[in-house]
């Protein structure tokens, strides 16, 4: 029986060299907390959130149009090679999104077997490809992951460039002050009683906490992150792997 394996570190391994030089096999070494926002798994594993996106439209695309043809037209002979046709190119979308798993998240998933007809001719193949188990689970896949995929885009490109804009806003609070009619970054504004009241980060003292803020963000990121994207080794683990 077929298994997925994960590579196991997306940070470094002990034996066996792999995609990235990471190892089929042996315990992960995480490079330490702080410098993980620097490490290239960390980024790897942003790259597959944010790419995740366009490609989980694309297969979402495909899938629910052949889905809503083959069944409009099952009861006709027309739909049944339609929803075969699906069932094929969910397999090779989830050929591409193993492919990104293994490059940018370390997870080498088997491929399922092939589909063997066990009649000759088109209609074998058609009937073939109709009771292939893994296309089914290809085309669930291509549904499901849209909208984990729009989270996980949009969860991880908020805190990625919320943390890196505060903690470097000591580096470029100067040219707020002298190139804008405020002393620093204005959060927000309001006018009350006829009175006009702004708040604006220029003290030193909020500098300084705008910036700590920002070197937190920064270091949870990666943990963030690697929480979005096991769940996205899982669902390739389940849904796109051999069995």
């Amino acid at each position: 029986m077929s298994t997925s394996t994960p590579l196991s570190g997306e940070y470094g391994h002990r034996a066996g060299r792999g995609v990235h030089g990471r190892t089929a096999s042996g315990a992960a070494r995480r490079p330490p907390f702080w410098l993980a926002p620097v490490s290239g798994a960390a980024y790897r594993e942003i790259g597959h959130a944010l790419s995740s996106l366009p490609v989980a439209v694309a297969g979402f695309c495909f899938a629910v149009t052949l889905l809503s043809a083959g069944a409009s037209l099952i009861v006709t002979v027309v739909g049944l090679p339609v929803l075969a046709a699906l069932t094929a190119g969910a397999r090779g979308l989830g050929a591409l999104e193993r492919a990104r798993a293994r490059s940018m998240l370390g997870l080498d998933a088997a491929a399922p077997p092939p589909v063997r007809p066990r009649r000759p001719g088109f209609w074998g193949l058609v009937t073939a490809r109709l009771a292939d188990a893994a296309g089914w689970r290809a085309v669930l896949y291509q549904v499901v992951m849209l909208p984990w995929a729009i989270l996980a885009s949009t969860v991880s490109l908020t805190f990625l460039v919320t943390g890196w804009v505060l903690a470097l806003y000591p580096a470029y609070h100067w040219a707020l002050a002298r190139w804008t009619p405020w002393p620093g970054y204005r959060l927000f504004e309001y006018t009350r009683n006829g009175r006009h009241h702004e708040y604006v980060l220029a003290s030193s003292a909020q500098i300084t906490g705008t910036c700590l803020l920002g070197v937190a963000l920064v270091l949870l990121t990666p943990v963030l992150v690697r929480g979005l994207a096991n769940v996205s080794r899982l669902a390739v683990r389940s849904l796109l792997g051999g069995r």
